[in-house]
């Protein structure tokens, strides 16, 4: 079991922060740095430039949209980065959201799970050398091979519905979850595990991400309420929420009613965030870890905690 660091991107704060955290996380010793992509940087940019200004912190580049860039883009980027920074780098992919894939890339969002199915098995081809010969229903590509491959990349698949959590467990080297309950982590922990053990394949990996606040204050609260508004309307989000409660919350969304005006009860905040003392936080963790998760990655507060810096250093 391991805790790692996320970046943020909080909407609220420099674009360059992700770099400050990503310095903070290498200093304390975390293991494993993930790199997100949003409305900022492109994921592979930012990758190299950590991995630059860092010692030795794991970098691992997603979620990206399986949906947007082709496997011989995903392959492409993962070998760069660790060409260009000596570093180990990962790859996490995920479905993504309609108005991402669709409206900002102009991409087909229907068929995200045998999309994804074929994009990893492209992908493991490539990152392991071989020379790309695929006629899917979704991936079609021929010819290119990796100059450097990187056959020990890992191949990680975030996964909410059942369609993807099946492709997750049947494909992935690991799974990720995001704003989960400790329960909802247990109860995919066990459908995961069926499904590999189904398909003759070592069980993959459960990760979690977890927003921490040390300590919170109101503008602290106000970053994460305002940050998870924007999920509650994103497929699989919206039905994970409404599980928890909050039906008329995700519905009040859906009628695009702005993040800012969105009223997130600090109930639905602490089912899925870790915020309190350091003690809270720390024991947060651990429960998602007794919930079956073999991994924690931390997505620091960073409104009244520049960098994060004391989130992190709590729970180091």
């Amino acid at each position: 079991m391991s805790v790692g660091v996320v970046l943020p991107y909080w909407l609220d704060r420099p674009d360059g922060e992700a770099v400050e955290i990503a310095v903070e996380a290498d200093r304390l010793g975390f293991p494993t740095l993930w790199i997100g992509e949003m409305a900022t940087f492109d994921a592979f940019a930012l990758a190299t430039a950590i991995g630059l200004r860092t010692n030795g912190i794991a970098l691992r580049v997603g979620p990206l949209a399986a949906g947007v860039r082709s496997p011989v883009a995903l392959a492409l980027g993962v070998s760069s980065v660790a060409g260009l920074t000596g570093r180990r780098v990962d790859l996490a992919l995920g479905a993504s959201s309609p108005a991402i894939v669709t409206g900002w890339h102009d991409r087909p969002w229907a068929g995200a799970a045998p999309r994804m199915r074929e994009t990893v098995r492209a992908v493991r081809d490539l990152l392991a050398g071989r020379r790309i010969d695929v006629d899917g229903d979704h991936v079609r590509a021929h010819g290119f091979r990796l100059r450097q491959p990187v056959p020990e990349a890992g191949v990680t698949v975030a996964a909410f519905g059942p369609a993807m959590l099946r492709v997750a467990a049947e494909e992935a080297d690991e799974v990720v979850l995001n704003l989960v309950t400790p329960e909802q982590v247990a109860r995919v922990r066990s459908v995961v595990d069926a499904h590999a053990a189904r398909a003759g394949r070592p069980r993959p990996r459960l990760s979690v991400w977890v927003t921490a606040a040390l300590e919170p204050g109101p503008d602290a609260i106000r970053q994460v309420s305002q940050q998870l508004a924007l999920y509650l309307r994103a497929p699989g989000y919206a039905e994970m929420f409404v599980d928890l409660g909050h039906e008329t919350l995700v519905a009040q969304a859906k009628t695009g009613v702005s993040r800012n005006e969105l009223v997130v009860p600090r109930s639905l905040l602490d089912a899925v965030c870790a915020l309190g003392s350091a003690e809270v936080v720390r024991d947060r963790i651990a429960d998602y870890h007794r919930a079956g998760a073999d991994h924690v990655g931390i997505a620091p507060s960073t409104a009244d905690d520049p960098a994060g810096r004391r989130v992190l250093a709590a729970v180091v």
